[in-house]
């Protein structure tokens, strides 16, 4: 089964307009600088651990309460057992959410098929030309990314794209191209880095209020819904 490694009993964040529970799986594919989840990518198997039964237990009990649970990481889609986790939380009668890299669309197209997952969040690293230095990879696999986003742009699951904008990593032009490669979206969030020390690397900030409104602003143009996220 899945490496528990954290559980959100109650957000309003995680899961767009539902009152659900996070829960944090080990592991990840990509390394990207400005990571907030560094100890779950870089060495999982040094966290502590909760039990699968713990955590089911956990939502059996609150099943009347919560009404839906997001699954996220590091990147869940690497755990082997995801399926039969995910199941065994739907069949208690929850809406599930996926947060993903995007990089195993067939664990997604899985998911989805089978009616396993609600929706779905991707989270889009830069345009496309940048993603080698803002996944940390010399060859991120873009076509299984972009195999992610055609399946959600053409599909009927729900679900947003979302970028974490960090001054040092992103410019204008970015957004200018995300715009063109997103185009059509549902819904994408611009979401303000935060630095801490969770950081892969830290030391990086965020751009303005201001500033990420005009992003918004580049990519209403092909876009029709562009919010931000976690400014202060």
């Amino acid at each position: 089964m899945p490496h528990i490694h954290g559980l959100n009993k109650t957000t309003l964040l995680d899961y767009p307009g539902r009152v659900a529970a996070t829960i944090f799986l080990g592991g990840c594919n990509f390394r990207c600088p400005f990571c907030q989840n560094s100890p779950l990518v870089l060495h999982p198997s040094t966290e502590p651990e909760i039990s699968k039964e713990e955590v089911l237990n956990f939502l059996q009990k609150r099943t009347g309460i919560l009404e839906g649970v997001c699954i996220s990481g590091g990147e869940p889609t690497l755990s082997a057992d995801l399926e039969p986790f995910v199941r065994k939380i739907h069949e208690m009668g929850y809406s599930v959410k996926l947060d993903t890299n995007g990089s195993h669309p067939e664990v997604l197209k899985n998911l989805a098929e089978k009616n396993l997952i609600q929706m779905a969040a991707v989270d889009i690293k830069a345009c496309p030309q940048n993603y080698p230095s803002l996944t940390g990879l010399l060859h991120p696999d873009l076509d299984s990314v972009q195999q992610t986003v055609d399946f959600l742009l053409h599909g009927n699951l729900d679900y947003e794209f979302r970028t974490t904008v960090v001054r040092e990593l992103h410019s204008e032009d970015d957004f200018y191209k995300i715009g063109t490669w997103l185009k059509g979206a549902r819904a994408y969030y611009l979401q303000a880095y935060k630095d801490s020390d969770e950081v892969l690397q830290p030391g990086f900030s965020s751009y303005s209020l201001e500033e990420l409104e005009h992003f918004r602003s580049i990519l209403l143009k092909t876009i029709s819904r562009v919010e931000i996220r976690g400014i202060d």
